[in-house]
């Protein structure tokens, strides 16, 4: 364990979106979340961090970042979208 990386249960996670597609493959998992630390920032908020993970995929980027929840809900969907063929792979937004 690393000691400057914070434990999980010091994280708040909120789910943003969750998919699984069957492909010929296997399973593929797709999960879309927000997470934020116990810390405050100055103003009183708690950052929130977007992703989405996707799982069961080999040789793809499986990793995305988003700035805020409504990119990150569009992101999922764009993913969805790259893995069943029906749009090309997604570059997420850069996080400001």
């Amino acid at each position: 364990m690393s000691l400057g990386a914070p434990m999980l249960d010091q994280m708040t996670l909120y789910p943003v979106a969750d998919d699984v597609l069957f492909a010929p493959g296997g399973r593929v998992v797709i999960r879309t979340y927000g997470v934020a630390s116990a810390a405050s920032t100055e103003d009183g908020n708690r950052a929130v961090a977007y992703r989405t993970w996707v799982t069961g995929v080999r040789d793809q980027p499986r990793y995305w970042r988003w700035g805020h929840f409504e990119d990150a809900r569009r992101g999922h969907r764009k993913v969805l979208e790259w893995l069943t063929g029906r749009g090309p792979q997604p570059t997420a937004a850069p996080v400001t």
